[in-house]
């Protein structure tokens, strides 16, 4: 009976333990893989990057559902991952350098010639990627993210300044991207000839540790 016993009990932890090591081992997927979804943990440190999708361009338009001010067919960001937790959670990055090739721009606005650079101010951003892909950028306490445009005009070069507390995007494991979509800008400095808001669209893929695809878990 002694002996029974004991086995009836070993049984019985063993029962209850199992179960719970199961699910463990399932939450140490990191939000951040590459190679697969529930792949390999991108490291703290590693620096992420990512173009324009093919064949789209990033988009400032005057109006959320207009097709007048500036579009770029070239345009990158850098981030550099900053924590990665166990999935799911939400992961960060330093959003340390977001380009726009001016020759790759043009602008559609009423006495604008053209477009002599975008520059983003105020980097790095903090980034965070949340397991159920929502991406969200966010400056520094006290800080905005801005964003300035140099134009050519009839009337010479111009400064318009755009500002927005945050930006929010979506990240997809389909084609590891990263999309904005209708993101407001209120013009904070500048001519009448800048926009008084700025709706920013664009979409970034693929996003790459080095030459991996990263996926979100």
């Amino acid at each position: 009976m002694r002996t029974r016993s004991l086995l009836a009990v070993a049984g019985a932890v063993a029962a209850l333990t199992l179960p719970a090591v199961t699910p463990a081992s399932a939450a140490d997927n990191a939000v951040l893989t590459t190679g697969s979804a529930g792949g390999t943990a991108v490291a703290v440190g590693d620096v992420l990057t990512a173009p324009l999708a093919d064949g789209t361009a990033a988009t400032l338009y005057s109006s959320a559902t207009g097709t007048s001010g500036i579009s770029c067919k070239t345009s990158q960001f850098t981030a550099t991952v900053t924590d990665n937790p166990a999935a799911p959670g939400t992961a960060t990055e330093s959003l340390d350098a977001h380009t726009f090739d001016s020759s790759s721009c043009s602008a559609n606005v009423v006495g604008v010639l053209g477009v002599t650079s975008i520059t983003v101010n105020n980097l790095p951003y903090t980034t965070s990627v949340a397991s159920d892909g929502t991406v969200t950028v966010t400056a520094a306490s006290g800080s905005a993210i801005q964003t300035t445009v140099v134009l050519r005009t009839l009337l010479g070069s111009i400064n318009c300044v755009y500002q927005t507390p945050s930006l929010v995007g979506t990240a997809s494991n389909d084609d590891n991207s990263i999309t904005f979509t209708n993101q407001q800008f209120t013009r904070t400095s500048g001519s009448s000839l800048c926009f008084a808001n700025g709706y920013f669209t664009a979409k970034y893929a693929p996003v790459t540790d080095g030459d991996a695809l990263v996926y979100v878990n």
